[in-house]
Parts: structure tokens; C-alpha cells; sequence
């Protein structure tokens, strides 16, 4: 899940993710324990998560240092539309509310909270139109691949816009066991073009305890990048995060992401950009909510 803070409503609210799972088989293959995860859904089914984004992005250019620190809370809703007999199912994705925070080097803070602003700041005024309201509908196999997706509010960029969720392994497995999934990126050139990246994420798991799994996350570029404005572009690629996921409810109960990277040199050999993030998202209990905007 690989989880990107924020020009779009994607960068201001972390969606990377997540969802229910099949009830986890065990199974016995010599003295290791092997577990069956697959996603499994209910229909009518709502999923709530609290999401948490803490950003400080530092750059060094021209002779001059600018930092930008982000906060971004918001509640992540899943409402279940449909479940086949093959256990794929259908969902539409949304978000409760929003409370946002930034800071710029220079420039007076800025904050918006959907719940008690009428009227959002400049630069939030997207986030706002996108509170309360379906944002994409998707279907997931058991496994958490994307079979179809529509987005039902007009967006930005649909391109690289990756999985909901961490895909699940294709059979059982046991803890220290790896499995992973490579990805295309298609990366913009400042002179035109594109350029393909290939980006392999692994999951292992590293644990299982009272029925809950741990699963360590890792994001790995494997193309061959040497430029280092390229290197900048893909600096938010490179994170690694842990998941728990309960096995016998089949639900992930959190996750959280973190990266702390830098990249010199990115235009000329004075400049410097580094990335500092952490993005957390916890299942919430199952109470009935209903989206509000603010009164007009």
C-alpha cells in the first residue's frame, strides 16, 4: 500500500489503505505453521479508519532553505456494495471528515477542519469538495487486486495511481516467508517523454501472535536511477511500514509507513531535498457514522 502526501486528495489525505480479509486458514507443512490470508467482505459492510499524515519536506536551493511541515487527520470510510460467490467485491470509497494543518518557511500557517469551517483556506479548497462524497467505486479479488476501478469525482491525474491495499500472498504461508509484487511507474522527463520505473514491493511475515500477523512492508526501486532530479521525484517511492492483520477476523487492524530520505544534488550540486513522513492509519470500531459537510 503504498500510501503519497498530497498535491491531489490523495497527497492530503493518505489512502493507502485498507481493508477486511477471509478468515485466515492454518494449515501444518513440517514443524512450520502456515496461514491463509484472503480478503473477504460483507454486504453493506461499513469500514472506517482513523488516518494520521505527519510530513517535514526540507529543501535547499539557490542558496536558500524552505521547509514545509504537514499535518492531515481524516476518517477513511468503505461502504460495501456488493460480494460475489468468487469473493471479489465491490466498494465505494469516501471520507468523513478532514482536519489539516501546514506550515510553510515564511509564510503563516494554515489550517482547516471539514467539521467547523464554513469556507476552507486557498490551497484546501479541493480537499473540501471531496468530503462526504463517493470518490471511487472498486472492485477487489480475495487476494486485494484491483479488478475494475471508477472514480466518480474528476481527479487530477489517474495515472500510477497503484493498489488500495497490500495484495495478500497466493498460498499459505509462514512466519519469515516473503512474497511480492512489482509495479510500472511511469515517470515524467522535464525535456518530454517518459521514463518506465519499476518498483518491487515485498511483504513478509514476521509474526503471529493471539491471532494477530505482523507484516513488514518494503518498497524498493529497481530501475537504475543516477540522476539526482530523478532521484527527487522518486524520493516518496522508497518507504517502509507495518501492518497487523488479524487472521481469524480477517481484517487489517493498522498500519503505519514511514520514510526519511535525502537526495543531493537535484539541481545543481548545492541543492539538497529531504523527505521526513509517517503516515498511520487504525481500524475504528464498528459504529454507525454518517458523512457531514459543514452548514452553508
Amino acid at each position: 500500500m503504498t500510501f503519497r502526501p498530497y498535491a491531489s486528495l490523495a497527497r492530503c489525505l493518505p489512502v493507502a489503505l485498507f481493508i477486511t480479509a477471509v478468515l485466515g486458514g492454518r494449515t501444518m507443512a513440517g514443524d512450520a505453521e502456515k496461514y491463509t490470508l484472503r480478503y473477504r467482505f460483507q454486504p453493506g459492510e461499513v469500514l472506517r479508519w482513523d488516518v494520521v499524515h505527519r510530513g517535514h519536506v526540507r529543501t535547499t536551493f539557490g542558496g536558500a532553505t524552505k521547509a514545509t511541515e504537514t499535518v492531515s487527520k481524516s476518517v477513511k470510510v468503505w461502504r460495501v456494495k456488493e460480494v460475489r460467490d468468487d469473493r471479489s467485491a465491490t466498494f465505494e470509497q469516501s471520507v468523513e471528515d478532514v482536519d489539516m494543518w501546514q506550515k510553510l518557511t515564511g509564510r503563516d500557517e494554515i489550517r482547516y477542519n471539514s467539521r467547523n469551517d464554513k469556507k476552507p483556506p486557498s490551497g484546501f479548497e479541493d480537499a473540501a469538495k471531496r468530503v462526504g462524497v463517493p470518490l471511487v467505486r472498486v472492485t477487489l479479488d480475495s487476494r486485494g487486486k484491483t479488478l475494475k476501478r471508477e472514480n466518480l469525482v474528476s481527479s487530477p491525474t489517474t495515472d500510477n495511481q497503484g493498489e488500495l491495499t497490500i495484495p495478500l500472498p497466493e498460498g499459505p504461508v509462514a512466519v519469515g516467508e516473503t512474497w511480492s509484487e512489482e509495479h510500472d511507474l511511469n515517470l515524467p522527463l522535464e525535456q518530454g517523454g517518459i521514463k518506465k520505473i519499476l518498483i518491487l514491493q515485498s511483504f513478509t511475515l514476521s509474526g503471529v501472535k493471539t491471532g494477530v500477523a505482523t507484516i513488514e512492508i518494503a518498497n524498493r526501486i529497481l530501475t537504475p536511477v543516477s540522476n539526482p532530479a530523478l532521484e527527487a521525484k522518486l524520493i516518496e517511492r522508497e518507504s517502509r511500514g507495518t501492518v497487523r492483520f488479524d487472521v481469524d477476523a480477517g481484517r487489517i487492524l493498522s498500519q503505519q509507513t514511514d520514510l526519511d530520505k535525502r537526495v543531493v544534488g537535484f539541481r545543481g550540486p548545492e541543492s539538497c531535498l529531504q523527505y521526513l513522513t509517517r503516515s498511520t492509519e487504525t481500524l475504528l470500531p464498528d459504529v454507525p457514522a454518517v458523512a457531514q459537510r459543514p452548514k452553508q
